[in-house]
């Protein structure tokens, strides 16, 4: 008799469950939306998602926000720690309070032995939030068990032998019911299941995420992960609270940025088990994906993520055979059933009754919505997910703010390319909860982990720190009065004391602080982010005790604010550089800091000193046609489409850069001492930029004219993608990628590869790559409608100046670093090499 899998007879107990369903068209839900995840080895309260959250309001329209915690504390929950870890915590939305009866009598207790019920607290009167304006669901909360009886019966009538698995089953199918009776999506909805996983809770409204936390009063709230979301923008009537993210599974929650094209041939293929969406929205199917792969097929992480994003073209073949054999069969089997099209996934996992807690990233193969992962080690640990840099600082400055185990700054921030033999475009943070003190490790899709750099010493970072300044004119004053500091904090407090003294002091230690920011990845450091973090404090600090434009006229610096904004006017007498305090300014709009940025270049000033940005966009943009001689800083965390559409200013980002910068580009300059996010130059006519590091998905795509880029470190993937940019030779545009980094010590060293993935220079038409690739590791199986091409004199004189301004603004050294191999030196002929468009190549031989 052949023995029947457990997943089998699962998906077959679910036949009356799915009884009358069919598959339906969603309702419509495009993407854009604001997520964050964070995982760390202590349970941190609610009230540190709050920042990170609202600096991404920008990415919701109030129609929809939810949060989900894991690893709870049985303290605030008001139950013992047996029955947090034994029971299954259920919530329950009541969107109908009259209709809890109903609902208990017929779901609830007939079925499970409910050992605690009580109501979610919330605030006494939901207006009392600003902004929000429909009332969010009563919640209740239920610690139960399946009854023996009920569990003995159900195991018996499935052929289930394994009890655990079993209650889970049931669990499951039992909420199912209930959400198809008493919500229906097409229907009337009067209750419906927000979670009822183990250590685990579910939250969400009709309105921002950010309320969730201040109505249902979490802000003291601890737990081990948590995970926010914002809905953005959202058609028909998904708006519901129903159709506000996380979805959850059994023990699992997910949130969702993105939108699939295959909504229809997924919600098939789960129909085929017995599964249909109730609440007609993709990510709905996605947890049920999930669930089935991890829980019912009882797939190990890294094949649940390659179901989900499977390995695809070069990247395919690049894995070991081993792994290409094994993915071969999960394609093979589950690609009808793998998300299509731009989608990022932030799953949070309780997992052995919430001993062990899972925070997962997962990318789409194209890499079309934007991710940004982030680790800090220390006395504790955390590692973070999210739509943009600056919600993963903003959740960290809000923590460091009162617990001195955290800095405001990760000690490595980075990107994941979907779908590749690198990283797998996924990561996971797991919370150990089995040993006497939780512990937080980092793993990529196939289980390498992933740390930050050794710590070294203080001393030396200051020591390192003296040395480089002192070859710098202008630093003695700074360096004499720091010279008793033993670490980067000290060497703050001396230079906060030195901006007291007189302005030109403050403006002596402004020029020192930014030399020091723009050069850190040059000294040896213990951890980088509370380096960062101390030196970007220090300097908002003394650009905050500068004159402001409303009290003292003709300082040679003037300081405006939000406050201060109605005073601004034109420069008079010595007035040469205006400072911008953004911190309180709206992300965009008619008072924001890019409004502001403009109307003050267009009143006369020539310099603006732009500090502590927290994710408003737009900076740059709107200055109109030839603004050359306009110079803009950028301090802090700059938010999307920075520099879009310059022509002819200046602007130095004095820190990593987000999604869409420089796009339509026309002439300028552009530095940005960090990295830069997805589609950065996308469509630009021209212009210098300087990357100091990465560059992430999809640079310079359908870049014309003359743009001429600098990436000293990488690119994730479709580099240069349909470049129409000229011959370089005459006049035309280029990128040189040198696929170099910095390592803890501050010493230059190469990428395992100067480019990762493929369809580098796809279907492109013009232009030139200029590539560093001394031992010529990037093969051309890699290009996709470009060529090598012989590199000659002409190639050289061309690119070498801008190398050169690179060596001056990064320290990256040409001869002495680029032109170097250990202690052999390279011809340039030997380290770069040049591929060209096919298409330009056949015309040059057509002319010839």
């Amino acid at each position: 008799m052949r023995v029947m899998d457990p997943a089998i007879r699962i998906i077959q107990s679910r036949a009356s469950m799915a009884s009358e369903m069919s598959v339906k068209p969603k309702i419509e839900a495009e993407g854009g939306c604001g997520v964050i995840g964070a995982a760390c080895s202590e349970q941190i309260p609610g009230r540190h998602l709050l920042p990170a959250l609202t600096r991404m309001r920008n990415r919701g329209n109030g129609k929809g926000g939810g949060i989900a915690a894991l690893g709870l504390s049985a303290d605030h929950l008001g139950v013992s720690k047996t029955i947090l870890q034994r029971d299954y915590l259920v919530q329950i939305a009541y969107l109908e309070p009259s209709i809890r009866t109903d609902v208990e009598n017929e779901f609830i207790f007939p079925y499970l032995q409910v050992d605690s019920a009580s109501p979610v607290p919330t605030v006494p009167d939901h207006r009392s939030i600003d902004g929000l304006v429909v009332k969010p669901p009563e919640v209740r909360r239920y610690f139960c068990r399946v009854k023996d009886d009920v569990l003995r019966d159900f195991m018996v009538k499935n052929l289930l032998d394994e009890p655990e698995l079993a209650e889970d089953e049931f669990i499951f199918q039992n909420s199912y019911r209930l959400n198809k009776k008493f919500y229906a999506s097409l229907g009337e909805k009067k209750a419906f299941v927000l979670s009822h996983g183990k250590d685990m809770m579910v939250l969400k409204i009709v309105g921002y995420g950010d309320q969730v936390i201040r109505y249902y009063k979490l802000e003291d709230f601890p737990a081990h992960i948590w995970i926010g979301h914002h809905r953005y923008p959202t058609k028909g009537r998904v708006w519901h609270p129903g159709g506000a993210h996380p979805f959850v599974g059994l023990h699992e929650a997910l949130i969702h940025n993105g939108d699939f094209s295959n909504y229809y041939s997924i919600s098939e293929y789960l129909a085929q088990r017995n599964i249909f969406p109730l609440f007609l929205t993709d990510t709905e199917v996605a947890v049920y994906l999930f669930d089935l792969w991890r829980r019912v097929y009882r797939y190990p992480m890294e094949y649940l993520i390659e179901a989900l994003a499977p390995t695809t073209e070069r990247d395919f073949h690049v894995l070991p055979e081993e792994k290409r054999r094994v993915y071969k069969e999960i394609q093979t089997t589950h690609v009808h059933g793998s998300p299509d099209g731009p989608w990022f996934f932030i799953v949070g996992r309780s997992e052995l009754d919430g001993r062990e807690l899972h925070l997962v990233g997962i990318t789409d193969t194209s890499m079309l919505r934007p991710q940004v992962f982030a680790l800090q080690e220390g006395k504790s640990k955390i590692g973070l997910i999210a739509s943009e840099r600056q919600a993963v600082d903003a959740f960290l400055w809000s923590l460091a703010a009162e617990d001195s185990r955290f800095a405001a700054k990760a000690d490595i921030y980075w990107n994941a390319r979907g779908g590749s033999y690198t990283d797998g475009g996924a990561f996971i943070f797991t919370v150990d909860r089995t040993a006497e003190a939780p512990q937080l490790v980092c793993t990529d899709k196939f289980g390498r982990q992933v740390v930050t750099p050794p710590r070294g010493s203080s001393k030396k970072t200051v020591e390192r720190v003296f040395e480089f300044g002192s070859k710098r004119p202008g630093m003695e004053k700074s360096l004499m009065i720091a010279q008793g500091s033993s670490s980067i904090a000290e060497l703050c407090i001396d230079l906060e004391k030195q901006a007291k003294t007189s302005l030109q002091g403050r403006m002596a230690a402004v020029e020192f602080l930014t030399w020091l920011l723009d050069n850190l990845h040059l000294v040896p450091y213990g951890r980088e982010g509370p380096n960062r973090a101390s030196v970007e404090s220090c300097l908002f600090q003394i650009l905050r005790g500068f004159p402001l434009i409303s009290e003292i006229p003709n300082p040679s610096w003037a300081l405006i604010d939000l406050a201060s904004m109605e005073h601004l006017r034109q420069p008079v007498g010595s007035e040469h550089t205006l400072l911008l305090d953004v911190r309180d300014l709206p992300a965009e709009g008619e008072n924001s800091a890019s409004s502001l940025i403009v109307a003050a270049y267009r009143r006369g000033w020539k310099h603006v000193i732009s500090f502590d940005w927290c994710g408003q966009r737009f900076c740059g943009c709107g200055l109109g046609p030839n603004s050359e001689g306009f110079r803009i800083d950028v301090f802090g965390n700059p938010g999307d489409y920075l520099g879009s559409g310059l022509d002819g200013a200046e602007i130095y980002v004095h820190t990593s850069a987000q999604d869409q910068v420089a796009q339509i580009m026309k002439s300028g300059k552009l530095v940005i001492y960090g990295d830069v996010g997805q589609t950065f130059m996308y469509a630009a006519k021209g212009g210098e930029v300087h990357v100091l590091g990465n560059a992430a998905g999809r640079p310079l795509i359908n870049a014309v004219g003359r743009p001429r880029v600098v990436i000293n470190g990488t690119c994730l993937d479709y580099l240069a993608e349909s470049f129409m940019a000229g011959d370089p030779l005459n006049g035309g545009g280029f990128v040189i990628l040198n696929g170099i980094e910095f390592d803890h010590e501050g010493q230059m060293q190469e990428l395992p590869t100067p480019y990762p993935g493929g369809n580098l220079f796809s279907l492109s038409s013009g232009g030139a790559i200029y590539l560093r690739d001394p031992e010529q590791l990037v093969g051309e199986d890699q290009l996709n409608g470009g060529r090598y091409t012989k590199l000659d004199q002409r190639d050289w004189d061309v690119i070498r100046p801008y190398l050169e301004e690179n060596e001056r603004l990064f320290g990256i050294r040409v001869e002495e670093g680029l032109l170097r191999k250990g202690e052999l030196h390279l011809d340039w002929s030997e380290t770069y090499r040049k591929i060209e468009a096919v298409q330009l190549e056949a015309l040059t031989m057509a002319e010839g």
